[in-house]
């Protein structure tokens, strides 16, 4: 555990401290990465860097939901991912020194903790442990980009969008009476961008979960029966 009392850690509060890649920071260096972190907060809708801007430093999410855009020449948007509380965004222009190749912006009220690119380069470097982290968190996006290619060839597009309001639902639903209900925080074109298909084939899907009685969709209000908790839910979609 760090020293809170002489030298605080600058993420020894945070939820996910014992999984953040600054945790291994020995007691030497705690002070000079405090000196360049900083903690920033997001209204919805503000874009956190561009596609194409300078990587500024190491961000991680600590609040909220971040979506990662890739802008095409002519204007539109592709939805790559969802961005959630504990994960690094960033990691590839960081380590690279590239620019950016998506575009950052909070779909919900939102908080990054940054750490300053020259600062961050220089902890790096003086601890292995923390490359090793950061390595790690590259692995783990790779694996996701992975399992989501397997699951789009893999299983029904129906059980996919399943699975991603499940996951929402997990982080912002509330129980109202004997449902759990929750606002989506993303457009039904960015749900149709995240389980590969148009939106028009996104609409059927979503009429025949609610035919399944497992979700109610109306706009973006979306009502799950209380009863498919989501251990069922998890339960269900390894038996499809």
């Amino acid at each position: 555990m760090p020293d809170t009392v002489q030298n605080p850690h600058p993420c020894a509060n945070c939820a996910f401290y014992t999984q953040s890649v600054w945790e291994p920071v020995g007691e030497s260096a705690i002070a000079a990465l405090a000196q360049q972190f900083k903690r920033r907060d997001l209204p919805k809708g503000q874009t956190l860097w561009d596609q194409g801007g300078e990587n500024s430093g190491v961000t991680c999410v600590s609040k909220g939901l971040i979506a990662l855009r890739s802008l095409r020449p002519d204007g539109r948007s592709t939805l790559l991912r969802l961005a959630y509380p504990g994960e690094i965004i960033g990691i590839r222009s960081f380590l690279t020194g590239r620019a950016h190749q998506t575009e950052a912006t909070a779909l919900l009220p939102s908080r990054v903790c940054v750490v300053a690119r020259n600062r961050a380069t220089r902890v790096v470097r003086e601890n292995p442990s923390v490359l090793s982290r950061l390595a790690i968190r590259c692995i783990d996006e790779i694996d996701r980009n992975h399992e989501r290619i397997i699951a789009t060839a893999s299983l029904p597009n129906k059980a996919r969008l399943a699975s991603l309001l499940q996951r929402l639902m997990d982080a912002h639903g509330a129980q109202v009476g004997d449902t759990y209900q929750m606002r989506l925080p993303l457009s039904r074109s960015d749900l149709a961008d995240l389980i590969g298909v148009q939106s028009e084939t996104l609409s059927r899907l979503m009429g025949r979960l609610a035919k399944d009685g497992r979700f109610s969709i109306t706009g973006r209000e979306v009502v799950m029966p209380i009863h498919r908790t989501p251990r069922q839910a998890g339960a269900s979609k390894s038996a499809q």
